[in-house]
């Protein structure tokens, strides 16, 4: 549609360098945040929806960009299929947690002490995965997360944890498709 001309005056704000390669290579108009520092609307996926509509999401190891972008937003829209739904935050996946290189191995200590199961992502090539800011991601066992906003908080409070999987309070709606077809689900204000 953007390409035919009947979509006009839209602008991506890439969450990663991947994505703003592919989208400048379909021709699709790209800003910033310093240039438009409010988003109309952000369409995005997550690794996991509790009943809240909270999230954990980094899979793709993107989550820092992905949070700055979902504050940013008047609208967080999540696409999913069922099999995201949970009924409890850690009950299938693991939380990424993205770390400062430096000291990196203080910091796995620290999430252990909370009662997680820790390991450094790798990639294939068994080199450790690294952000596109140049950070590491501790993906983070803790099993079903019984107070997720508790472990924001201690999460943040750490130095060295640039920033955590849980976004809590952000999706406005939640797209879901099973086998019966798509449900629309809405945050309760």
């Amino acid at each position: 549609m953007l390409k035919a001309g009947s979509l006009k005056d839209i602008f991506g704000v890439p969450c990663s360098a991947q994505v703003e390669a592919e989208a400048s290579q379909l021709g699709i108009p790209l800003t910033t945040l310093d240039k438009r520092p409010v988003v109309d609307v952000t369409i995005d996926g997550a690794d996991e929806v509790d009943p809240n509509l909270d999230l954990i999401k980094g899979a793709g190891g993107a989550l820092l960009r992905e949070k700055i972008v979902a504050q940013a937003s008047r609208r967080e829209i999540i696409v999913c299929d069922a099999s995201k739904l949970v009924p409890v935050l850690g009950t299938r996946k693991a939380l990424p947690v993205e770390v400062a290189p430096f000291g990196w191995q203080t910091q796995a200590a620290y999430v252990a002490s909370l009662g997680a199961r820790v390991d450094v992502r790798v990639k294939g090539d068994g080199t450790f995965f690294t952000t596109d800011q140049g950070n590491l991601i501790l993906d983070c066992n803790f099993g079903p997360i019984a107070e997720p906003a508790s472990l924001a908080d201690h999460l943040r409070a750490r130095a060295g944890i640039v920033e955590h999987g849980l976004f809590l309070g952000m999706a406005t709606d939640v797209i879901v498709a099973d086998a019966e077809g798509i449900r629309h689900l809405k945050r309760h204000q």
